[in-house]
């Protein structure tokens, strides 16, 4: 959940959009794994059926291909502007979280530390999102992800930088929904 919505939080400084039609998707991940061969076996078809496409011979793929083929180019898409989004992201801009999810704190005996449902629009600085892209690029998990963006709304939402809330361990749990926006 949010691996996919940091994905789509960086589409969003795409500057064109990603191919309409099924060939023309096609063309482009043969023209990026430089291959039917190889776009074939990431797509689990037969290369034949890659030619075909890439020839217009078919054009429209049934519904599960067609899902996985606009994945796999909205994935390789615009590099370039990806990864300036993400630096700009990292080291000066920030990331921005919108969650609704369940909060729960360990803290200080005589606080209020039932988990209930919160909605947070939060910015988080550089540091956070410089971490969050750097762990999603090494292939962590939700786990990771969910813990670096509870530590950041940790430090920054409940504690407010050391301020107040000082030893407040913030539990991220049951996400509704998560957004990011850079």
């Amino acid at each position: 959940m949010l691996g996919d919505s940091l994905d789509k939080a960086v589409q969003g400084a795409f500057t064109r959009p990603i191919p309409k039609s099924a060939p023309a998707q096609m063309r482009y991940l043969v023209k990026q794994l430089k291959g039917t061969k190889a776009v074939a076996e990431l797509l689990g078809i037969s290369q034949r059926t890659v030619e075909r496409y890439v020839k217009d011979q078919i054009k429209r793929p049934r519904a599960d291909l067609a899902a996985r083929i606009e994945r796999e180019v909205r994935q390789r898409w615009q590099p370039q502007v990806r990864a300036r989004a993400k630096q700009a992201a990292a080291t000066t801009g920030g990331i921005v979280i919108d969650t609704r999810a369940r909060f729960g704190f360990t803290a200080a005996p005589g606080s209020t530390d039932d988990a209930r449902l919160r909605l947070i629009t939060q910015a988080l600085p550089p540091e956070y999102a410089a971490r969050l892209f750097e762990a999603q690029d090494d292939g962590a998990g939700e786990q990771q992800l969910r813990a670096i963006a509870a530590e950041g709304l940790q430090e920054i939402y409940f504690r407010d930088r050391g301020r107040r809330a000082a030893g407040l361990e913030v539990e991220f749990t049951d996400i509704d929904y998560i957004d990011f926006e850079l």
